[in-house]
């Protein structure tokens, strides 16, 4: 099966395919360098010296697995040509393949020492026979030499850097993400353990208004009916509204949730509260809670409360806002709670990934409601939540 290379991000071409175009292109350039000195009368050419431009191109089928042995036999190659006295085709032609596939794979120091190899043997030879000066010979044709094998290897290291950097890239973007989902997570576990306690609170409340009103009705059996019966409806409308609290709950409550201490469970009657704070931050808080606090559940009393206040921090946080509105109403047995701020929007921050807003949305979705945020950069950012008033049983 054929294996897609993109490492670098960049097309999406066959190694396979790659290493059998770059050996041709090597081989059909040789073989027509060959051909043209040949025909200028340079020095006599038979199939033997083709046969070498067909081994430079195809040793480069194996330069992903042995890059260096490929650099090797790319240099001996080189050697063995111009010993047997075949026609002029470079010192760095033949090599530079090898030389960039090396850097390319990892093997920059065989590409830099065969390259100095190379560059020092054909000097060599170069200065002992020929007639020219001195400086000649290390002139142009030297510079040329020097310069293309190092442009070779300089470009396969370039091309292997820019893939390392991309496949590191990705790993750190990859453990980003997980980090935020483990966060996130444990977000919303503590969450759940807060609607525990507050379960826990809310219950214990329950059952000491229960005790109460039986004691009540005992206190009063054979002395006055209709306060038996008063007392008994009072117990009997607690019970249900309790249980049904609990039948909704209790299958995402954490096992073994800690419930040291009692601590106030927060309600919309607190929301004036974190109002006056933010006010007093500076935002112009405009506050419509249209809503009978006495007529919910617990549950949706305080996670009422939670929306807002987590809203209204984000403001202060994130904003820069001015002025702030806070809308809370009943719509169809539906509590219908909306934060709206002039601030920034998500140009202000990324509110809407923040771990607040997936506590606050968990905590609306475990009652059986949605919260949903609208922003754009400069026209602010909304927050909007929907609760039933009465939970499912």
């Amino acid at each position: 099966m054929t294996e897609w290379h993109g490492d670098d991000g960049a097309g999406r071409v066959a190694p396979r395919v790659l290493d059998v175009l770059l050996a041709v292109v090597v081989a059909v350039v040789l073989s027509a360098i060959i051909a043209v000195s040949r025909a200028g009368g340079d020095a006599p050419a038979n199939v033997i010296a083709h046969v070498f431009a067909l081994g430079f191109g195809a040793v480069l089928l194996l330069r992903r697995q042995i890059p260096a042995p490929v650099v090797v036999l790319s240099v001996l190659g080189t050697f063995a040509y111009y010993t047997l006295g075949y026609p002029p085709i470079g010192v760095a032609l033949p090599v530079v393949a090898a030389l960039y596939s090396a850097a390319e794979l990892g093997a920059t120091r065989w590409a830099a020492g065969a390259a100095a190899v190379v560059f020092v043997v054909s000097l060599y030879f170069r200065v002992r026979d020929d007639p020219q000066p001195v400086g000649y010979v290390l002139g142009t044709d030297s510079v040329s030499n020097v310069a293309l094998m190092a442009v070779a290897i300089a470009l396969g290291y370039g091309i292997r850097a820019r893939r390392l950097r991309a496949a590191q890239q990705r790993r750190i973007d990859r453990l980003i993400r997980e980090q935020s989902a483990r966060e996130a997570e444990l977000r919303v576990q503590s969450e759940r353990e807060s609607i525990s306690r507050e379960l826990h609170d809310t219950l214990g409340h329950a059952l000491s208004v229960i005790a109460l009103h039986a004691s009540v009705g005992s206190e009063a059996v054979g002395r006055d009916d209709r306060a038996v019966v008063a007392a008994l409806d009072r117990v009997r409308e607690q019970s249900t509204a309790s249980l049904r609290e609990l039948r909704s709950m209790l299958r995402l409550l954490r096992a073994g949730a800690d419930n040291d201490g009692t601590r106030h469970v927060r309600s919309l009657a607190d929301v004036q509260a974190i109002i006056d704070e933010a006010k007093a931050a500076g935002v112009d808080v405009t506050a419509d809670i249209d809503v009978a606090v006495h007529d919910l559940p617990a549950a949706v009393d305080a996670a009422a409360y939670r929306v807002i206040q987590e809203s209204l921090t984000n403001i202060l946080r994130h904003a820069h806002a001015t002025t702030a509105r806070v809308n809370a109403v009943m719509e169809a047995g539906l509590l219908r709670i909306t934060v709206a701020d002039d601030g920034r929007g998500t140009a202000g921050g990324d509110r809407t990934g923040g771990y607040g807003i997936t506590g606050m949305a968990e905590r609306v979705r475990l009652l059986g409601g949605s919260l949903s945020t609208r922003s754009a950069p400069g026209a602010g950012f909304t927050i909007e939540a929907t609760i039933p008033a009465r939970l499912a049983s």
